[in-house]
């Protein structure tokens, strides 16, 4: 699947700011953290795409969407390239953080607790997503 866009990216930080919210901002470039519950796409929900906010870049299939309670939405599956794993040892832990390949924008965390055959859950932020 192609995870490509014509979506114009900003090429400096300031650009960013000017696109982006600031919550998105924040979650996005800064690497933060929605609180948990807070965010509009946590339940399963149509059939499609879910594309990163900042770049318009397909990552996930609505399909790979699950109720995790976690309160963050969780997918058990990327599309294909569509995201980067990178190990993360903020926070005094060991985390592997999830970027957009496109961009590189923050997205989340995936996690080898998973309940579907993937034994992943990719807990992401819901301001990332569109």
């Amino acid at each position: 699947m192609d995870t490509k866009s014509t979506t114009t990216m900003p090429k400096d930080e300031e650009g960013w700011k000017e696109k982006l919210t600031p919550e998105q901002y924040a979650v996005l470039r800064e690497r933060g953290t929605e609180a948990p519950f807070s965010g509009k796409l946590r339940e399963p929900g149509a059939d499609g795409m879910y594309h990163c906010v900042a770049c318009d870049n397909a990552l996930f299939a609505a399909d790979a969407k699950f109720e995790s309670g976690t309160g963050w939405p969780s997918f058990d599956q990327a599309i294909p390239g569509a995201v980067k794993l990178i190990p993360d040892m903020s926070h005094s832990m060991s985390r592997t953080e999830v970027v957009c390949a496109r961009c590189g924008s923050h997205l989340g965390h995936v996690f080898d607790d998973g309940p579907t055959d993937t034994g992943k859950r990719f807990c992401l932020n819901s301001v990332c997503l569109v």
